[in-house]
């Protein structure tokens, strides 16, 4: 599998073709899209991105770029131009919606990339002939994926995870301490603390299966890189592996944040409730409140990280990292670099240019595995 780029400029407008080889069962297929990059002001950018099986997915300004390790020691990519739409543009300026908006966001474009690692694992562990025969039988059938589309799925998953975190706490203390005391308030921080223990033993169970530890340690070294560019060093596995793998602006920071303004919000004693389904109702009313202001909130903690005092805000993020990040190897950071790199390449390239991107093919990006 190679993933190639074509770049031409025609009168101050670059056109962009992501050619993509798949081989497989003695056969080459080629796909082809096509993008346009229109003038626009170029802006200071800061990156981001997530782990994915085997590989390291960061988002830049015009484009999101994946690096998977696959079985032979190759590493190959899947470059996703970015085609953000001018309504979604103007919801990011509005505090409180713009942390739903880029949390739904990322959830639909960060499916995709996750979807095209598990793929590429699934891959690497298959024979041509059982890659042609599995090839067809998913060609034949109808599948949720392939009626609403990876990114619908990736939201919908994000938004079923969150209503039951968010739930299951909410009624476990109902059963438990119904009874015990009155206060609501009470209710709410033990609901609360309830949350955390769930959160933090769910992450370690699953730390300790070999395919999560590995994703956990790639987490990391996306943190190192970061660091390490922000820092201004040279990207080579020695230098980045001297950072942390801990971040302030880290999704992990996000989760425990919903946590603490979810207690804090739900202690509140205007909202009062009379049984256990007035209180699941409150829960849900509540929820897009609560991501909105933990979204704020964790732009303030990565604003104040360099201010002695208020650091600490951002620690109980650091702290749950500890768990979703591991130590990476060397050839682990090296597929985290890889992947940067190549994203900053092809920003600077559309930078070079002037431009700002416009996709004349569909929302959706292809399957680089099987075309």
């Amino acid at each position: 599998m190679q993933f190639s780029m074509y770049n031409s400029k025609k009168t101050n407008q670059l056109e962009f073709d992501l050619k993509v080889r798949y081989n497989g069962n003695n056969q080459t297929n080629y796909y082809t899209r096509k993008v346009k990059f229109l003038p626009e002001q170029s802006k200071p950018n800061i990156y981001g991105g997530q782990a994915v099986i085997e590989g390291v997915m960061f988002g830049g300004k015009y484009v999101n770029v994946t690096a998977v390790r696959r079985k032979n020691g190759e590493i190959t990519f899947l470059e996703v131009p970015k085609q953000d739409k001018a309504w979604v543009k103007r919801l990011r300026k509005i505090p409180l919606i713009r942390g739903i908006v880029s949390i739904v966001d990322s959830s639909a474009k960060g499916s995709k990339h996750l979807n095209y690692a598990a793929e590429a694992m699934a891959d690497d562990e298959m024979e041509p002939e059982e890659r042609a025969k599995q090839q067809d039988k998913e060609e034949s059938k109808w599948s949720l994926t392939m009626i609403l589309g990876v990114a619908v799925v990736g939201v919908l998953s994000f938004i079923v995870g969150k209503l039951i975190f968010t739930l299951v706490p909410a009624l476990l203390e109902q059963y438990l301490f119904q009874h015990a005391f009155s206060n609501q308030t009470l209710h709410s921080l033990v609901e609360g603390v309830i949350k955390i223990v769930l959160l933090l033993s769910y992450l370690w169970i699953i730390s300790q299966t070999p395919i999560i530890k590995r994703l956990f340690q790639y987490h990391g070294a996306e943190h190192k890189v970061i660091t390490a560019y922000e820092a201004g060093e040279e990207l080579t596995p020695k230098n980045v592996q001297k950072y942390s793998r801990l971040h302030y602006r880290c999704g992990s920071s996000f989760i425990i944040l919903t946590v603490i303004v979810g207690i804090i919000l739900y202690s509140l004693p205007i909202f009062h409730w009379e049984n256990v389904w007035e209180r699941m109702y409150i829960r849900i009313l509540l929820l897009p409140i609560v991501i909105g202001l933990s979204f704020e909130l964790l732009r303030i903690t990565n604003a104040v990280r360099e201010i002695p005092v208020l650091r600490y805000l951002g620690y109980p993020g650091l702290w749950l990292q500890l768990l979703t990040t591991k130590e990476p190897n060397d050839e682990q950071v090296e597929v985290s670099i890889a992947s940067f790199n190549r994203m900053l390449e092809l920003d600077a390239s559309l930078e070079e240019s002037n431009g700002l991107l416009l996709s004349e093919a569909s929302h959706s990006s292809l399957d680089p595995v099987k075309g």
